[in-house]
């Protein structure tokens, strides 16, 4: 195959149209029927460089319409060299084995390379780490990233080393952990103590009008909205009165939906954002005229917001053994708990 960066076919195959799918797009439809190994954006570079063919003869347009009974070949390529590349970074492991590796991601390390992070983050430590383990994700030796923290929040994530264990992972946190076998639980230092003990935060979020990098909680009828549902159960509460007094509180929050910004975004909307949260807890940076001096500075100092990925259970992709890791709460966000424990 010679293509836009003419690399050697790795793998031919041959998908047929069924009549469900017929007058769908064919990038739409290739990248459904390749899912997950290949991307969308991936499948239209390889219509462009002549790699899907009809009946022996390149197709080039990617919204051209399939139709029942068409068979389309596809030439993927070899895994090619990791882009980005590997740099030495230390990682926090928790477990490794030929399949997956599980990591403890502290607060400042970006996931994935990005607009004004291409270097330096956690997919840069992996390639480093693992070197030639890793198998070909979709065309690209890379680790296969089937979950994200932001960049400010630490704790647990596992990142897939083979292609299957690749599709495998991705498919149960597309299932949100419906089928049992996916378990996710942070731990957040938030503003004021929620009117109940327990409760299930059900908003769907989309863009934000204001800041289209942030999300929102929007209308359910709105296009852009996906379902999103958090628990949480209130593990401490700060400071001196009644509930409605009180400071600050420790919850802790269970995923049933894997949104961006998902627990930052539910907290605030039920009025208790993240402490430290520079996005959506803006408006209730005033509370920290309620602390004693030297607490309210260390607040206003706290370079992110205290939230952390505690605990993350899943399925091995091989073995089938449901394999559980636990992170301990980082020694920034454990002094901060601390300073708000202490308020009389």
């Amino acid at each position: 195959m010679s293509g836009p960066d003419s690399r050697a076919v790795g793998e031919m195959k041959e998908l047929a149209v069924d009549a469900a799918s017929e007058g769908r797009r064919l990038d739409q439809w290739l990248a459904a029927a390749l899912a997950p190994d290949v991307s969308r954006s991936r499948v239209q570079a390889l219509i462009r460089a002549g790699a899907v063919t009809l009946a022996g003869t390149a197709v080039t347009e990617a919204k051209r319409k399939v139709a029942n009974g068409e068979r389309y070949a596809i030439a993927l390529p070899e895994a090619e060299a990791p882009e980005p590349r590997g740099e030495a970074i230390p990682l926090d492991i928790l477990y490794e084995d030929d399949s997956l590796i599980v990591v403890d991601k502290p607060a400042g390390l970006v996931v994935h390379p990005g607009p004004g992070n291409w270097t330096g983050t956690l997919v840069n430590a992996l390639i480093h780490h693992c070197g030639d383990t890793l198998s070909g994700i979709g065309g690209v030796r890379r680790p296969g990233i089937v979950h994200r923290l932001d960049r400010e929040t630490s704790g647990v994530m596992v990142v897939a080393k083979t292609d299957r264990a690749h599709r495998a992972l991705a498919a149960a946190f597309a299932d949100h952990g419906r089928s049992g076998d996916l378990e996710r639980a942070y731990v957040a230092l938030v503003w004021g103590v929620p009117e109940r003990a327990s409760g299930v935060i059900d908003a769907p979020l989309g863009r934000s009008t204001r800041d289209r990098t942030l999300r929102a909680v929007v209308p359910a009828g709105r296009p852009d909205a996906r379902r999103a549902l958090t628990r949480y159960t209130v593990l401490e509460r700060y400071g001196a009165g009644p509930p409605d007094e009180q400071i600050a509180a420790l919850v802790e929050c269970r995923l049933e939906t894997g949104r961006t910004h998902q627990i930052r975004v539910h907290m605030a909307h039920i009025g208790h954002p993240v402490v430290g949260d520079p996005d959506y807890g803006r408006a209730f940076r005033t509370k920290m005229n309620r602390l004693p001096p030297d607490m309210a500075e260390k607040v206003a100092t706290f370079p992110r917001q205290a939230l952390h990925a505690r605990l993350l259970a899943f399925r091995h992709p091989e073995t089938a053994t449901i394999m559980r890791f636990e992170a301990p709460i980082p020694s920034d966000m454990v002094e901060l708990i601390r300073c708000f424990a202490a308020l009389a």
